[in-house]
């Protein structure tokens, strides 16, 4: 029965990248038979693991390698399978590793997955519910299930077939009581945590896994709220998944779950074994739970060389108890020596050689890739609506910012009311055109937690093989695009008329158009310095120097033709110096700002030039100030402003999506 598991997950392996209509099959005939679900069998051999140790300054110099895990072995069957160990055992990547999430540089051994090696796509066909929550909480249980189904279910499989699968999750998870509700965010309130727990494993169930990894499954629930959610995944293990979790600390009700044991201490395998046994085996060693102790809370007193909660069993030769307790590192030592001598561990080692004998030979690659179930289209249409609706759920970041901008623009236009032709009038659209530009900039900080706050989702998302990174840049860049456009539209209408700027449509389509590009650019800007960043107030101060160091050489704090030459080529990397730029010829060209005298006055300078004018004279033209800024006002003059804006935005795009594209996605 365990062979027949193997080939069915193989067969979907071939399905993920093509599409094909096998996998289909395989899951349409599993649906309509309703087979009894058969989990794999996962063996582990020889696994070591080592990361690179880092010194020096901000510690970029590899200064060698520090061991994480060492020698195991061990065989993972249909049940539930638990991982225990102190704090730093390496619980979580034994677990990464077994679930192929790990970066493969370091790794020595070989997992295998029913007798064959793990396919490269392992990770998109097991499922895997991180410790953290990653789930969309502004959408519904039930349309994040579905969300799930609609993306890593094959694109053959009709929608109904889709739907089947999500109502029956509802009910075999207890979630349909809330299935209609929102999961919640820090803003809102939504479903319990033991519910958020559930709905994130149905996320994963939505396949039909033949493994089902957890790290942690019982972190941040209470001890009623763990122990009915790992009631849940009892009930599943004993209809055939396998189900392998890593867990801290468990009470007792939940300990007397688990089918295997694996106990951790620094890396090295202390037992590892039928759960129920392992009182059994700590006992024949030298040590005796006392009445009434928790054994999870025991393994870790004794780990950990606690005697406090621990009693040296009389008659045992075999350990000299005052070495033991000597020091923690002896007492781990022995343990894991002790283990090593134990049957369990040469019993193991045999069905391990037995298996290796019996091996299945395919010619995998040892890449770790990553294959999808759906088209680029498909995956585009699903990923851009749930965006799209989280972005319309999200006060903070739709009405709120649309409220700030209709606000600003309110004040903006008070402060420069019916701006006057006068010497003054010329100053105050200098000043207001200035303001415009460096807020279009500095509010489009907000889009730093685009990539920022949903990293979590977004990395476990395209590693189980949801969707392209193309897909989830492509649908955050439209979603801010039309976010941008909405309020950058209605903030330049407001501004505008307030204002009483050039009363023509022509100014007014150029006006909102270099407003609405300059907030395009310096959008793109923020994301790709924020890209690669975890830490939303790091990002922050990288935006913020970054717009200061453009708003000097945007030309009204600094004359830019009075610059040296060496500094000013820097005054073509500013954002704001392009819109700027553009707004003031789309403004100040066929204004004047004195009377018919004093123009034909200033006209008869001996100099003979519209520059010179601005030397002994008032400045009576728009023509002359710019001549005076060292402005082009030619028809080029302006649209290269929007040209060197739309060039600096694809670049700028480029960046970003290379760099979440190169983003470390496997810890």
């Amino acid at each position: 029965m365990m062979e027949r598991g193997c080939h069915v997950n193989i067969a979907m392996t071939d399905d993920v990248g093509t599409n094909g209509a096998a996998g289909s099959k395989v899951v349409a005939a599993a649906d309509q038979k309703q087979q009894q679900q058969r989990g794999s069998t996962v063996s582990f051999h020889s696994i070591q693991y080592k990361v690179p140790q880092r010194s020096g300054f901000l510690c970029k110099r590899k200064s060698g390698h520090r061991g994480i895990l060492f020698d195991l072995n061990g065989i993972m069957r249909p049940g539930l399978n638990a991982i225990l160990g102190p704090t730093g055992s390496g619980k979580s990547s034994f677990l990464d590793i077994l679930a192929a999430r790990k970066d493969p540089s370091g790794l020595l051994g070989e997992v295998l997955i029913d007798k064959a090696p793990q396919p490269p796509n392992f990770k998109c066909l097991s499922g895997y519910v991180v410790q953290e929550d990653v789930v969309m909480g502004t959408l519904t249980v039930r349309e994040n299930l579905r969300f799930s189904a609609a993306l890593r279910l094959s694109s053959s499989v009709h929608q109904s077939e889709k739907e089947a699968r999500v109502n029956h999750l509802i009910e075999e998870l207890g979630l349909a009581k809330v299935a209609d509700s929102k999961v919640g965010t820090q803003m809102t309130r939504g479903i319990s945590g033991g519910e958020r727990k559930r709905t994130n494993i149905g996320m994963e169930l939505i396949i039909d896994p033949s493994v089902l990894f957890l790290d942690e499954p019982t972190t941040g629930l209470d001890a009623s709220t763990a122990n009915s959610v790992l009631l849940l995944l009892k009930r599943m293990a004993s209809d055939g998944r396998t189900i392998i979790m890593s867990i801290h600390q468990p009470r007792y009700s939940i300990y007397r779950l688990f089918d295997t044991l694996t106990l951790l201490v620094g890396g090295k395998m202390v037992y590892h074994g039928p759960a129920p046994n392992a009182l059994d085996y700590f006992t024949d060693i030298g040590y005796l739970c006392e009445p009434h102790n928790n054994p999870a809370d025991f393994f870790l007193d004794v780990i950990n060389g606690d005697f406090t909660a621990t009693t040296k069993a009389r008659g045992s030769e075999d350990l000299d108890f005052e070495e033991l307790i000597s020091s923690r590192q002896s007492i781990q030592e022995s343990l894991v020596e002790e283990y090593r001598n134990s049957s369990y561990s040469s019993d193991t080692r045999a069905e391990l050689e037995r298996i290796v004998q019996e091996r299945k030979c395919f010619s995998y690659s040892p890449a770790h890739a990553i294959t999808y179930n759906s088209s680029f289209c498909h995956q585009l249409r699903w990923v851009l609506k749930r965006t799209f609706q989280n972005l319309m759920l999200t006060p903070q970041t739709s009405v709120a910012q649309l409220g700030v901008n209709i606000f600003l623009a309110l004040v903006v236009g008070a402060i420069f009311f019916g701006v006057k032709e006068d010497q003054s009038g010329m100053q105050n659209r200098m000043g207001v055109l200035f303001f415009i530009t460096i807020n279009q900039c500095f509010s489009t900080v907000s889009a730093a937690e685009l990539f920022i706050m949903e990293r979590k989702l977004f990395v476990h998302e395209y590693i189980s093989g949801y969707y392209r990174v193309s897909v989830y840049f492509l649908s955050k860049i439209l979603a801010d695009i039309a976010l941008r456009t909405i309020t950058s539209v209605i903030f330049s209408s407001i501004v505008y008329f307030m204002i009483g700027l050039k009363s023509t449509a022509a100014s007014f389509a150029i006006f909102t158009l270099t407003v609405t590009l300059v907030a395009y650019t310096a959008t793109a800007l923020t994301m790709a310095i924020s890209a690669d960043q975890s830490i939303v107030a790091l990002a922050n101060i990288y935006m913020t120097i970054t717009f200061v160091f453009m708003m000097i050489f945007s030309g009204l704090l600094v004359n830019l033709p009075s610059m040296k030459a060496w500094l000013a080529w820097l005054r073509y990397f500013s954002i704001p110096r392009y819109g700027f730029a553009a707004l003031q010829i789309s403004e100040f060209v066929g204004l004047t700002f004195c009377d018919e005298a004093l123009i034909q006055n200033t006209n008869m300078s001996p100099a003979g030039t519209n520059r010179s004018v601005s030397t002994v004279g008032p400045t009576c033209t728009g023509e002359q100030y710019l001549d005076y800024l060292g402005i082009e006002h030619t028809t080029w003059g302006l649209w290269e402003n929007h040209v060197a804006l739309t060039i600096m935005m694809l670049i700028l795009l480029i960046i970003a999506y290379l760099k979440l594209r190169y983003i470390k996605k496997f810890t």
